[in-house]
C-alpha cells in the first residue's frame, strides 16, 4: 500500500485542485441554501486527504535513495519537454509540511472568517496555493518551477485582493503582483540564457553538469543575477521586498500560509539553483550581500513597527536573509533545516496575533496591553513561536542557526557577526511585541478582549504541539550535530544574543515604570527605521518618476505623433475629395485630360533620377 502511495505521489498537488474545482458551485452562489461553507469544508478533506498521502509516501521512500518520476509533456521539433517529478525524503517531507501548514490554516480561517461571505473563493485561493506549493518541491525541473511560480504570483494577488472593496487592498494586491512580476520577468532571461549552457533544466542534471562545466565568468554571472532575481521577490529581499509589508492587508488565515511557507517557495527554488550560482563568485557575492542587507535591515526596521502584522512581516524578510547567507556561502542542507525550523515558529507566532486581531478594532500595537491574563493560550503560543525563531536550546532554530554559525564563524566571521546581530534584533522585536500586547496593564482597547473560540485555538495548540517535537524529529532524522561536535563557544555567542535581545526589550516594554511608547533620543532616526529607510519614497522618486515620465513621453509621441501622421493623412484626403468634386463637369475631354495629367506627373516622378542624370549629359 505505501509502495502504491509512493507511485501515486504525483497526485499530491492534484487533491488540491480537485477541492478548487468543487468549490465552484459556491463561488457564484449558485448554491444557496447552504451557504459558502461547504466549499470550506471539501477543500479541508481534499488538503487532508493529500495530508496522509504524502505520509503514505513518505514511510514508503524512507530508507530508499531518491526517485525519478517522468510525465511526457511536449516533444515536437527535437525540443523533449518532460515533466520531471523528484520523489525523496525532502521533496515528500516538503509535501507534507505544506499540505499540514495549509490543512491548519484552513481551521483557523473556519473561525477567523465565519461571518464572511467569501469562503468559496478565500479557500478556492488557498487550495490554488497548496496546490502550487506542493508542485514546486515535487517538481525537479526548472522550466516547469519557473511558471509554478508564476501560479504562486497571481495566487498572491487573488488572496490579498479577497476584500477588493477597500482600496488598501486593492493597491496592495496590486504592488506585491507587479514587484514579483518584475522579478518574475528577469528570472525568465537566467531560465532561457541557461538552456543553451546546459543544454537541460532539470536540477538534478543542472548539478551534475556544474560540477564540469566551462562557462564564461561573465556569463555565467549574467546568468547567475537572473536567476536570483526571482527567489528575491519571492522571499521579499531588498529591494524587492516592499509588497509583503502591504501584503499584510489581506486576511489573517492568508497571512499564516504567505508568512509561513509560501515565501519558502522562492528559497526552495534558489537552494536548488546554487550548483549553477556557484559557478560565478559573483553571484554567489551578491546573494551574501542582498541576503545580509535584507536580513540586518529587516529586523531593524521590526523593532520601530507599531503595526502588529508589520512586525512580523519584515522578521520574514529577514529570516529569509539568513537562508539566503546560507546558499551563498554552499550550506544546502542547513538551508533546509532553516526552512522547516522557521516555517512551524512563524506559523504559530502568526496564529496568535491573529487572535488579538480578530475581535480587536486596532492593530497599533501601542494600543494594546494587559492580555496575558484575558488570553493566556494565545500568549503562550506567542513565547513558544518566539522561542522556536531565535537561537534558544533546545528548540528548533537554535540548531539550524548553530549549524550555520559553526561555519561561519571559520568561514566568513562577518557573516557570523551579521547573523548574531540579526538573531539579537530578532529576539529584541519579538520581545517588544509580547511586552505591547500581552504585558503591561489592560488599557481601553483590550478591556473586553476574550480568549479566541475553539475554531482558532485548536490549530494553534496543534501547532504548538509539533513545534515544541521540532528538535525531536531533527533528532530521528540524524540531523542534530552531536554534543562532542558543537562548537560551544559559537552556540553559546548564539545564545548570548538571544539573551541580550529578550532581557534589554524586556528591560524595557514589560517595566510598567517605562514610558510608553519608547521614543529614541534622535528623532531621524526612528523615523528612519519606522518608515523603511524611506525605501518607499525613493521608488516614487526614482523608478517610479522615471516610468511616469517615460509613460507621459510615450503618450504624447503616440498622441500628436503616430496619431498626428494619420490625422493629417485623413485630412488630406478629405480636402482633397471636396476640392475635386467642384471639378466635375461631366465632360469627357475633361477627365481625359486630368488623367493625362496624372499620369504624365507620375511618369517625372518615377525616371526624374534618369532625367536628372541625362541632363548632367547633355550639359557635359
Amino acid at each position: 500500500m505505501a509502495q502504491l502511495l509512493l507511485e501515486t505521489a504525483w497526485l499530491i498537488p492534484c487533491y488540491a485542485i480537485l477541492g478548487a474545482i468543487l468549490a465552484l458551485p459556491w463561488s457564484p452562489s449558485l448554491i444557496r441554501r447552504t451557504g459558502p461553507r461547504p466549499a470550506g469544508y471539501v477543500n479541508m478533506v481534499m488538503t487532508l486527504i493529500a495530508f496522509l498521502h504524502g505520509l503514505g509516501a513518505l514511510i514508503a521512500i524512507w530508507n530508499q535513495p531518491a526517485q525519478e518520476l517522468l510525465i511526457p509533456w511536449l516533444h515536437i521539433a527535437g525540443l523533449d519537454l518532460d515533466l520531471p517529478l523528484r520523489l525523496s525524503r525532502v521533496t515528500i517531507g516538503a509535501t507534507m509540511l505544506i499540505a499540514g501548514m495549509n490543512l491548519l490554516t484552513q481551521i483557523y480561517a473556519i473561525g477567523y472568517m465565519e461571518m464572511d461571505w467569501g469562503w468559496a473563493r478565500f479557500f478556492s485561493f488557498l487550495a490554488l496555493f497548496g496546490a502550487g506549493m506542493r508542485a514546486l518541491v515535487l517538481c525537479d525541473s526548472l522550466f516547469f518551477s519557473y511558471f509554478i511560480l508564476e501560479i504562486l504570483t497571481l495566487g498572491t494577488y487573488l488572496l490579498v485582493g479577497l476584500w477588493f472593496s477597500q482600496p488598501l487592498v486593492v493597491t496592495g494586491a496590486r504592488d506585491a503582483f507587479l514587484t514579483k512580476r518584475v522579478g518574475d520577468l528577469i528570472m525568465l532571461m537566467g531560465v532561457l540564457g541557461l538552456y543553451p549552457l546546459a543544454g537541460t533544466w532539470d536540477f538534478s542534471q543542472l548539478e551534475t553538469w556544474a560540477q564540469t562545466a566551462t562557462v564564461d565568468p561573465k556569463i555565467a554571472t549574467l546568468v547567475g543575477l537572473a536567476l536570483i532575481a526571482g527567489p528575491m521577490a519571492k522571499c521579499a529581499q531588498f529591494p524587492l521586498h516592499l509588497w509583503l509589508d502591504e501584503a499584510m492587508e489581506g486576511p489573517v488565515p492568508s497571512t499564516i500560509l504567505r508568512n509561513s511557507v509560501v515565501v519558502m517557495t522562492g528559497a526552495w527554488v534558489l537552494i536548488k539553483l546554487e550548483p549553477v550560482l556557484a559557478l560565478s563568485p559573483i553571484t554567489l557575492a551578491a546573494v551574501l550581500f542582498i541576503g545580509s542587507v535584507t536580513a540586518i535591515g529587516g529586523s531593524l526596521i521590526a523593532i520601530a513597527q507599531i503595526d502588529i502584522k508589520r512586525t512580523l512581516s519584515y522578521l520574514v524578510s529577514a529570516y529569509m536573509g539568513i537562508v539566503f547567507i546560507a546558499v551563498g556561502t554552499g550550506q544546502v542542507e542547513t538551508a533546509y533545516m532553516l526552512l522547516l525550523t522557521y516555517a512551524v515558529a512563524m506559523g504559530l507566532l502568526v496564529m496568535s496575533i491573529g487572535g488579538v486581531i480578530w475581535n480587536s478594532i486596532t492593530q497599533d500595537v501601542t494600543q494594546y496591553g494587559g492580555l496575558w491574563s484575558k488570553r493566556p493560550i494565545s500568549g503562550l503560543s506567542f513565547i513558544i513561536g518566539t522561542a522556536a525563531l531565535i537561537a534558544l536550546p533546545p528548540f528548533g532554530c537554535f540548531w539550524s542557526l548553530a549549524k550555520l554559525a559553526d561555519h561561519l564563524a571559520t568561514t566568513a566571521p562577518w557573516l557570523f557577526g551579521v547573523l548574531l546581530l540579526v538573531n539579537a534584533l530578532t529576539a529584541f522585536g519579538l520581545t517588544r511585541v509580547f511586552g505591547l500586547v500581552f504585558g503591561g496593564k489592560t488599557k481601553q482597547m483590550t478591556e473586553r478582549s476574550p480568549e479566541i473560540h475553539w475554531p482558532m485555538a485548536l490549530p494553534m495548540v496543534v501547532l504548538m504541539g509539533f513545534t515544541l517535537h521540532v528538535p525531536l524529529l531533527l533528532l530521528q532524522w540524524q540531523l542534530l550535530p552531536d554534543w562532542a561536535s558543537l562548537n560551544t563557544t559559537v552556540a553559546g555567542m548564539l545564545v548570548l544574543s538571544s539573551v541580550l535581545g529578550i532581557g534589554i526589550s524586556g528591560f524595557i516594554y514589560l517595566n510598567d515604570g517605562w514610558t510608553k511608547p519608547v521614543q529614541l533620543v534622535w528623532k531621524p532616526l526612528q523615523d528612519l527605521l519606522a518608515y523603511d529607510f524611506y525605501t518607499a519614497k525613493i521608488y516614487r522618486l526614482s523608478i517610479v518618476l522615471v516610468v511616469g515620465l517615460v509613460s507621459q513621453l510615450m503618450f504624447w509621441i503616440d498622441r500628436y505623433i503616430v496619431d498626428g501622421v494619420v490625422n493629417l493623412v485623413g485630412l488630406a484626403t478629405v480636402f482633397s475629395g471636396q476640392s475635386l468634386k467642384y471639378n466635375t463637369s461631366g465632360q469627357t475631354q475633361f477627365y481625359a485630360l486630368t488623367i493625362l495629367l496624372g499620369v504624365a506627373l507620375l511618369g517625372i516622378m518615377v525616371s526624374w533620377p534618369v532625367l536628372a542624370r541625362l541632363s548632367l549629359i547633355i550639359t557635359g
